[in-house]
């Protein structure tokens, strides 16, 4: 049986979290050996999906022993699958000596417990499956602290009601009660350490703010790298940066979010970002819990969408992906499509795509090769310095260091003094200069003639 507790282990991998040697309920214990089942819900049987949980048990280090498929017009309440499915998937354990069951679907708390008392080993939903990848990935502190507290709301709704008999705080005559059971007992430690977790991630928070702080008062542009995973984002961060940010070719290669400074020509210093990627079906609880680590998406003054070109469901990808830029508010940022991967297409030359306008919105690349990685940065100094914004103003006499931020910008055309004593002033800067300007000095706007 698994004993679970609660409190922060170096692995976060391990089946076992700490908080004061309390067992909080029992499951059967997860090994390495499953069978994989991939239930369909509509007549057309898409392949793609099923190759793609199969990337993910691998990339989870489980060995698939058997994968088991059926179609249902509708999830069974009971089982999920149906009864007959269900009995056909605890033989096979049985049979080839599996000691766990991974669903590429989100499964209810109670599905979960009467398929491990049918099947007598422990059964994980595509969300625990997701959670148990991110812990292996998680480097620094803030990452494992943004899993443990999916991880927690995840185990929340799967608490079981162990122990009752171990009644507490019995009273006397005429107070006499079950007083606080087992389960009520679990359920607040994990409030009180969920409540732990967010008050250290609002600090890590704070931080990164006042580093986001920094970077907007130097009036130096982000560029966030965002996508589905495994399309190239980490490769081509190195490519780009010559970082040697861990790149491979697995599911969520990329936890925890790198910044690294680069110069784009007309432009100057940029930051670029590499974050973690997306995929379908991405739990709720997940999204919420890296916050932290998609502010830097939010904050970005463009978001370079990186594709892999060579997969066959590449507008399913997009989707997915645009799908949590939504949820995360960032689908409103400008974006840059990237599409990666052409040395695997046949005859395929880098190029950049630009729309009525002449503006760069698609540029095709290899970021494995570098093959048109200099395309990349003629797009991004099209995107980031192209969009000019041009204004007259007339600043008063005790804007002086209003106009001196203009002089450092090297954004002034033609200036002159009225009669009042205020200046007068014509300017052209990039318009993501003019929309920061504007917010760091808020009465800007009312100087425009």
């Amino acid at each position: 049986m698994l004993f679970i507790y609660i409190g922060e282990p170096e692995d976060l991998r391990s089946p076992l979290i700490f908080f004061e040697g309390l067992r909080l309920f029992d499951r059967y214990e997860a090994g390495e050996q499953a069978v994989l089942v991939h239930i369909y819900f509509s007549q057309d049987k898409d392949m793609e999906d099923l190759q793609e949980f199969e990337s993910l048990v691998s990339s989870a280090g489980v060995e698939a022993m058997q994968v088991i498929t059926g179609s249902r017009k509708a999830p069974h309440p009971k089982y999920f699958v149906g009864e007959g499915k269900a009995v056909e998937i605890a033989d096979a354990v049985k049979a080839v000596g599996a000691s766990v069951v991974l669903f590429d679907h989100a499964l209810t708390p109670a599905q979960e417990r009467n398929l491990e008392r049918l099947c007598e080993c422990r059964v994980i939903d595509r969300t625990g499956l997701i959670l148990d990848i991110f812990a292996q990935r998680a480097r620094t502190h803030e990452g494992k602290l943004q899993v443990e507290l999916a991880q927690l709301r995840h185990l929340a709704t799967r608490l079981v009601r162990g122990w009752t008999h171990l009644e507490r705080q019995k009273g006397g005559i005429g107070l006499r009660g079950p007083g606080e059971t087992q389960l009520e007992t679990d359920r607040r430690l994990l409030r009180n350490r969920i409540t732990q977790i967010l008050a250290r991630l609002e600090k890590v928070e704070k931080q990164r703010e006042q580093g986001r702080r920094s970077r907007t008062k130097a009036d130096i542009p982000t560029v966030s790298l965002v996508g589905y995973t495994n399309a190239g984002k980490s490769t081509l961060f190195n490519q780009i940066t010559e970082a040697q940010v861990y790149a491979a070719d697995q599911l969520f290669a990329t936890l925890d979010p790198t910044l690294r400074r680069i110069d784009v020509a007309d432009v100057g210093e940029t930051v670029l970002a590499d974050t973690v990627g997306f995929i379908r079906h991405l739990p709720h609880d997940l999204v919420a819990a890296f916050k932290a680590t998609l502010q830097e998406t939010r904050q970005a003054t463009l978001l370079m969408h990186v594709i892999d070109a060579a997969d066959l469901r590449v507008q399913e990808n997009i989707d997915a992906v645009n799908t949590v830029l939504e949820e995360i508010e960032a689908h409103e940022i400008p974006t840059l499509l990237v599409m990666n991967k052409i040395d695997m297409l046949e005859e395929f030359e880098p190029r950049i795509d630009r729309d009525e306008e002449n503006k760069p919105i698609r540029v095709w690349l290899s970021a494995q090769t570098g093959v048109g990685v200099p395309l990349l940065f003629q797009a991004l100094t099209e995107r980031l310095a192209g969009e000019v914004a041009q204004h007259t103003l007339r600043l008063p006499p005790q804007e002086g260091r209003l106009r001196s931020r203009f002089y450092q910008l090297q954004a002034i055309e033609k200036e002159w003094m009225e009669d009042d004593g205020s200046v007068g002033m014509q300017v052209r800067m990039p318009i993501v200069d003019w929309r920061r300007l504007c917010k760091q000095e808020p009465a800007l706007e009312e100087y425009v003639v």
